[in-house]
């Protein structure tokens, strides 16, 4: 879609969530099947605007700590995302609202909803002004980054929002008319919440919030990129943690099959070892291939390849997307990335990402940064030893080191920036710090 058009579609979209004020509004009340839970009375919330249902309560804690126990976190939504030894504030009372948007799909079966597009806003007593908006990493839904995120942002006194993106599950992709459908409708739903949730947050406290961040993990990171590409006039700047890259060259669809074709004899051949790594995945990283190619490699590709090529009948393995119709491209032209920032964005990725590689992913996007004249708006930290996830940390102690904390710092840089004005540090590669926890320390630099 040209970015005429990718603009208009977002600014009808705007005015539509804007003026749309049917709402189905319940405090204080359970969705059916649920177990009650104690909640504070009189939590008069504010209304979604354009939300087909909302739920809201008054909660002792918003933070996991407290969630969990309440009802209000699904913790199957994030699990896996960070590794065993992270620490996580708690304590932060305020008001959780829950509910989604008019959609006709229905893979998000949390709260027995049966219905897209669910999302949660958390809205803290003590605010310190700002917003954070986020989409779910991989297919996951709204909760998923509640611990990695929301825990640390709401006890800064930040409002968080968060989107499911409007569809979930292996089988996203059947969310769709056209191919890359059900992949653009997750740019237009985090637009969508990004204007409810600043609405919400203007009726809470009386003043619309000083500065809105975005932030997110894997496909939450792209996007980051992508709503700061294409609609930056609604955020003050954002945290990409190892974003997923689309564009015609470097994508998912073209790493992913050889890695699949030559796993199989790559203890043994080492031309099919080399095989990998020339698709970008680094040597050092070989010992978390065998779990790579069992949990991620062919799914990733077959759902990608669904949504973009649903009419190949190839072995994933032997998938040539440079060779594929011109109608493949242009599916991934659609949600493609530029580079064009027009915002402050920060990227942090793991040397050691054995599903999205760094070469072929945040490298790539840092340069076309670069090539836009935009390498001003932009920090990027190569986090030596980082994986795609955290939870393989606890596995792999020695060769791996956790993402969370570097994202931690990297959030806190970005504040410092957007609000006071100081430049992050440079950009550099992440050496690992000698005498520190390596689960919730990572200095971005002296």
């Amino acid at each position: 879609m040209p970015q005429a058009h990718r603009r208009g579609a977002i600014r009808r979209l705007v005015a539509h969530t804007a003026i749309a004020t049917a709402a189905v509004v319940v405090a204080g009340t359970v969705a059916a099947g649920e177990q009650p839970v104690a909640r504070a009375a009189n939590c008069a919330a504010p209304l979604v605007l354009g939300a087909q249902l909302q739920i809201a309560d008054c909660l002792d804690d918003l933070t996991t700590a407290g969630t969990v126990d309440s009802g209000h976190t699904v913790p199957a939504d994030w699990a896996g995302l960070h590794p065993a030894g992270a620490r996580n504030p708690s304590g932060v009372p305020g008001m959780q609202i829950d509910g989604y948007f008019p959609d006709n799909s229905t893979t998000n079966t949390n709260h027995g909803w049966n219905h897209d597009s669910q999302f949660v806003i958390r809205l803290p007593e003590h605010w310190n002004g700002g917003l954070v908006v986020s989409g779910s990493p991989g297919n996951r839904r709204q909760y998923a980054n509640d611990f990695v995120i929301s825990d640390w942002v709401l006890a800064q006194g930040y409002a968080f929002a968060a989107t499911d993106k409007g569809n979930t599950g292996s089988d996203f992709f059947r969310d769709d008319a056209a191919p890359g459908d059900a992949m653009a409708e997750w740019n237009s739903r985090v637009t969508q919440l990004t204007v409810a949730a600043q609405a919400t947050v203007a009726q809470r406290y009386g003043r619309p919030a000083a500065h809105t961040l975005m932030a997110g993990l894997s496909n939450g990171g792209y996007l980051v990129r992508w709503q700061l590409e294409n609609a930056p006039w609604l955020y003050d700047g954002g945290v990409d943690w190892e974003g997923t890259l689309w564009t015609d060259v470097d994508n998912p669809l073209t790493s992913l099959p050889p890695a699949i074709a030559n796993y199989p004899n790559s203890q043994s051949d080492p031309a099919a070892r080399d095989a990998i790594v020339a698709a970008g995945f680094a040597a050092e990283s070989q010992p978390l291939w065998e779990y790579h190619d069992k949990t991620y490699w062919e799914l990733t590709q077959r759902i990608y390849r669904q949504e973009f090529d649903p009419s190949y009948t190839g072995a994933d393995a032997e998938y040539d997307y440079p060779a594929r119709p011109q109608s493949v491209h242009d599916a991934v032209a659609r949600i493609a990335l530029s580079g064009r920032i027009h915002k402050p964005l920060i990227t942090v990725h793991g040397t050691l990402d054995t599903l999205l590689p760094i070469s072929h992913d945040s490298d790539v996007y840092a340069a076309m940064i670069r090539d836009q004249g935009r390498a001003d708006l932009h920090r990027y930290y190569r986090v030596e030893g980082g994986n795609h996830v955290d939870g393989l940390y606890d596995t792999y102690p020695n060769l791996l080191r956790p993402m969370l904390p570097c994202f931690r710092s990297a959030f806190t840089a970005l504040e410092s920036c957007t609000t006071a004005g100081q430049s992050p540090p440079a950009d550099t590669t992440l050496s690992r710090p000698a005498g520190t926890d390596p689960a919730n320390a990572c200095p971005l630099g002296n």
